[in-house]
């Protein structure tokens, strides 16, 4: 009876030691089963405010100047979105914006996100939102190189992909909700070069202009 009792204690040291051995190898490996990173591109938008005088005539001169050296020092580029806190709501202020906002091949935008202060009347805020994105948390090489039981990805299994992705995308909005068109598509838009090409009429489709070889 005690051999048997000390049979069943050894087979429980014995499991509960290989229950041990297995959780220390399971303990540096990622428990995601998917193709599917945990590490995804995070967007995040910052918005930088100068705010003008305004007149019976929208923007002043010298005003347009002082927003004109703004976009120049804030570096102005694609995927910038520009917005306009105006409380008169003046169409020769807006339309001021726009000729400065124009040169930089940017439009302004209908609706002004809320920023810190009051706007009083006879003043108006240019907002521009920036978007940035990156991918936290990588690189992580926090898994370590054990057995992997679970068929699980590595913690640091798409770091390269996205932080490419969320480094080299031109308008990060773009993650979040793709690229709109004004009723066109990508691909319709890349193909007019091609279809205007193609539907040109050849260069001797007129036939040869005559020449003389005499001279005049």
């Amino acid at each position: 009876m005690r051999n048997f009792t000390n049979r069943k204690a050894l087979a429980s040291a014995l499991t509960l030691s290989l229950a041990l051995a297995l959780g220390g190898c399971m303990g540096g490996v990622a428990s995601n089963p998917s193709l599917e990173s945990v590490h995804q591109p995070v967007v995040q938008r910052t918005n930088f405010t100068l705010d003008l005088t305004t007149g019976p005539g929208g923007l002043s001169l010298p005003e347009q100047r002082r927003l004109s050296g703004w976009f120049e020092a804030m570096d102005l580029r694609y995927g910038d979105r520009i917005a306009i806190d105006d409380p008169l709501n003046s169409g020769a202020t807006r339309s001021a914006v726009e000729a400065v906002a124009g040169r930089y091949s940017l439009l302004v935008g209908d609706e002004a996100p809320v920023t810190p202060g009051f706007v009083n009347a006879g003043t108006a805020r240019v907002i521009i939102t920036r978007s940035s994105a990156t991918v936290p948390g990588c690189p992580d090489w926090g898994g370590k190189s054990v057995t992997n039981l679970t068929s699980s990805t590595s913690k640091n299994y798409g770091c390269a992909t996205n932080g490419n992705i969320a480094a080299m995308i031109a308008d990060p909005e773009h993650l979040i909700h793709g690229a709109t068109g004004k009723g066109q598509t990508v691909t319709m838009s890349s193909t007019k070069a091609i279809e205007t090409y193609r539907d040109a009429k050849p260069t001797g489709s007129n036939g040869l202009k005559a020449e003389s070889s005499k001279g005049n």
